[in-house]
């Protein structure tokens, strides 16, 4: 008689030996792997997070009973897979990829290894496109690339959910699969999101993959990991374009030292265990762009971290800019003086530079960012030393026209060819000898009155991506023509 060794699944059994909070040490597993999907009877889910010289050690991610000594414990001989698929969009799930929205079941495509491998360097390929996050300060002075590792990081209340949220907001249309991962969050903040999601359509191409504030050590813990294998189901098998918002890494650290502590695992500087870097890297080297022989999708990962009083020089934050390509710090004084997006100038870095940029952006945003921190330096001076000139007072008026320009309401993402024209409105003076809450209003009538007038250039600007001689002499009769119907 033949055994067809395909359908042949090999199972370990164990019993539970000792149990603290949602670690469980387990006797009698002797082939077992980190990352193993384990059961604990009909009681619990976990995965095997470590081992001692007696035990082996399980993280309990799902528990439907009370789990005592003595209980018997099941394992396969395969990694803990989460399931995947196209019919995830639109939809929350919980992180084992079970629906939290109360619509039902989903059906999976297949499944993929939470702790699964990054794309190697052979497998990737240089980025070549702009993530186009629709915030003006981002776009314009920090651009992101497809496939670029972004940290966002600012103290608490400094709107970094509102800029990740808005980079998804802005993602309609744009046949970008968008993730919100959120770790560790209140059920109000994950709530208003959600609302978010509703209110801008969002569903129609975006996932929320969360585990609460009031959820287990263990799905906090895993949540950022399965959200990315979702994520990489889009990337490898349909070879699609993914960003991925993960709100945010502290409290996954913080769960991790929970987790660690528990393990009895000795700890480092602030508690933490010396592997808590390698977990947050394990998570953002699995973006990236991949070559077109495997599908030349992306995928784009934003962390979020929270500093203490600005510290971005802390532990965890400085671990994860070190990981990362380039950082946006939101400054809580800037927040609290009404520049928002709070974005600071002089403390964020995209390490793409403007290598991704639309080209016509390049040239008039190449010293936007030292301009503006100039004036914000003149300003602070300013303000503590007495007297001024006339000179003086230009740099300050011609400093603050460029900060009503960056500012932004929330939910209210800018598409690039607006920026482009707002670019090219301040370059020609159409701002010149107003006062600065009038720039923003002009501004709105200006694009208003070239998309009416003239789509066809709009249509040129968002076609070739590039300020030609033509397209810019059209432009510049538009602004002569806008400047003498206003005035």
């Amino acid at each position: 008689m033949a055994f067809n060794l395909n359908l042949l699944k090999l199972k370990e059994f164990g019993t539970v030996a000792e149990i603290r909070q949602d670690v469980v040490s387990v006797s009698g597993l002797a082939n077992c792997m980190n990352g193993q999907l384990v059961l604990i009877e009909d009681k619990a889910k976990g995965v095997i997070v470590g081992f001692d010289p007696d035990y082996v050690l399980v993280l309990i991610v799902k528990a439907q009973g009370k789990v005592k000594p003595g209980d018997k414990v099941t394992t396969t001989l395969d990694a803990f897979k989460v399931p995947v698929g196209m019919s995830f969009i639109g939809r929350r799930v919980n992180a084992l990829g079970e629906p939290l929205d109360g619509q039902g079941y989903i059906k999976e495509d297949d499944a993929y290894p939470i702790f699964n491998t990054a794309p190697t360097v052979l497998q990737r390929e240089p980025l070549n496109e702009v993530l186009q996050t629709g915030t003006k300060s981002i776009d314009m002075t920090l651009p992101i690339g497809k496939g670029q590792r972004m940290l966002i990081l600012g103290d608490r209340m400094t709107g970094k959910t509102t800029v990740g949220v808005d980079a998804i907001v802005n993602q309609r249309g744009k046949n970008v699969i968008c993730i919100y991962c959120g770790i560790g969050k209140a059920e109000a903040a994950l709530s208003r999101v959600a609302d978010v999601f509703g209110v801008e359509d969002v569903w129609d191409y975006g996932i929320m993959v969360t585990a609460g504030a009031s959820d287990s050590m263990g799905q906090q813990y895993l949540v950022p990991y399965v959200a990315t294998s979702i994520g990489e189901y889009f990337m490898y098998a349909k070879g699609m374009d993914v960003l991925i918002v993960f709100d945010d890494f502290t409290k996954h650290a913080w769960a991790y030292r929970q987790i660690s502590l528990l393990l009895e695992r000795a700890p480092g500087r602030d508690a933490y265990p010396g592997d808590i870097f390698y977990i947050h890297s394990q998570l953002v080297e699995r973006a990236g762009k991949m070559k077109p022989e495997l599908g030349g999708g992306t995928m784009t990962h934003l962390p979020i971290v929270e500093t203490q009083q600005g510290d971005f020089a802390g532990y965890i934050p400085s671990n994860i800019i070190s990981m990362t390509d380039g950082q946006i710090f939101l400054n809580a004084t800037l927040f609290g003086e009404g520049f928002k997006p709070a974005v600071d100038m002089g403390l964020s870095v995209s390490r793409i530079g403007n290598k991704v940029q639309w080209p016509a952006m390049k040239k008039p945003t190449s010293m936007l960012k030292i301009d503006y921190v100039r004036f914000r330096e003149l300003e602070k001076l300013t303000r503590i030393k007495a007297g001024s000139s006339s000179d003086l007072d230009a740099r300050l008026a011609k400093g603050k026209v460029l900060e009503e320009v960056l500012k932004q309401d929330q939910n209210a993402p800018i598409p690039m060819e607006e920026q482009v024209l707002l670019l090219f409105a301040l370059h020609n003076g159409l701002f010149e000898g107003i006062s600065p809450r009038e720039v923003q209003p002009r501004n709105a009538r200006f694009i208003e009155h070239v998309r009416i007038r003239r789509p066809d250039l709009v249509a040129t600007l968002v076609k070739d991506k590039k300020m030609t001689d033509e397209l810019s002499k059209g432009l510049l009769d538009e602004l002569h023509a806008f400047k003498n119907t206003t005035l």
